[in-house]
């Protein structure tokens, strides 16, 4: 199904237009993203600017090996001044969700615990769902204390319920071998090896092939297959994250029906996964030059 930037002569996405840029501050463009997508949405991801000081720069093509073409600035003199920008905008961001919607807010090490608290402020600590610990599988090892890894995804619903498809193969992973040896040594009449324990006076039974739900632990979504230039899936953008990692979160929380926003959509991988997924989706951006990255990418699929 291909991507398209435009929209109907009502402003709504119809069902073969799946995505649309918008360029601006989201603080100011959210309300013109719920007009275009003609209702609120299921999820919101957002991946922020981390507040790790200086300006972000994209390369141009495979073989540039220049400082490449400024994408956004990170610099914001201190923390007290990065939640006056970040504050405001989850409240926005809270008023585009439905009440079965969610928010998965991605930060790491450096300003993740402050925007907690932040998230907090604004959802109410008993909206907090719990969070994603995504491993890159990249990153500096340092040699005077634990060399930092991964990143967080903060998880956050609207109302009491959010979205979860538990069951999605997506938040499936294989049982370890040693308990597949040791407990799967029933066969049904299929063929399917399985397990069956009582709890509680119930019975449950588990299939090997269905494997186990997924921990808060994510260790199989390889920031490189988005920023190896060797790879089709790279677009130069900083800080692309990879479409696999957006697939899970897109599948998990929403449905064929839900719309999904991504406010700060830097290369627009949360576009790309929406579409793939079959859902529609708005993006915004302040930097041309994500918007330009973005609507490249959506066209094409």
């Amino acid at each position: 199904m291909r991507g398209s930037l435009s929209v109907g002569t009502k402003g709504l996405l119809s069902p073969m237009k799946q995505a649309v840029v918008l360029h601006g501050d989201c603080l100011r463009q959210i309300p013109e993203a719920i007009d275009r997508a003609g209702g609120r949405f299921d999820l919101v991801y957002v991946d922020p600017p981390f507040n790790a000081g200086g300006r972000r720069r994209a390369r141009q093509g495979r073989g540039d090996r220049t400082n490449g073409a400024s994408a956004y600035s990170d610099a914001w003199g201190g923390i007290d001044a990065f939640l006056s920008m970040l504050t405001p905008r989850l409240s926005a961001m809270r008023e585009a969700m439905t009440d079965e919607g969610s928010l998965f807010l991605h930060l790491d090490h450096r300003s993740v615990h402050d925007a907690k608290v932040a998230a907090d402020s604004v959802f109410g600590r008993s909206a907090y769902r719990g969070e994603i610990v995504w491993v890159p599988g990249n990153g500096a090892r340092r040699r005077n204390g634990p060399s930092v890894t991964h990143q967080t995804v903060l998880v956050y619903a609207k109302g009491r319920d959010m979205i979860w498809n538990a069951d999605d193969p997506v938040l499936r992973e294989p049982f370890a071998a040693t308990s597949l040896r040791m407990h799967f040594g029933n066969v049904d009449e299929s063929g399917r090896k399985y397990r069956e324990r009582s709890i509680g006076g119930k019975k449950y039974r588990y299939f090997a092939d269905q494997g186990r739900r997924r921990g808060s632990v994510w260790t199989d979504c390889p920031a490189m297959n988005a920023n190896t230039p060797l790879t089709r899936e790279t677009t130069g953008y900083p800080t692309q994250k990879p479409v696999t990692l957006l697939d899970r979160i897109v599948r998990a929380a929403t449905r064929e029906e839900s719309l999904v926003l991504d406010p700060m959509c830097g290369s627009g991988t949360t576009l790309v996964a929406a579409i793939r997924a079959g859902r529609r989706a708005v993006g915004i951006d302040q930097s041309p030059l994500a918007c330009r990255i973005s609507r490249r990418r959506v066209a094409a699929e």
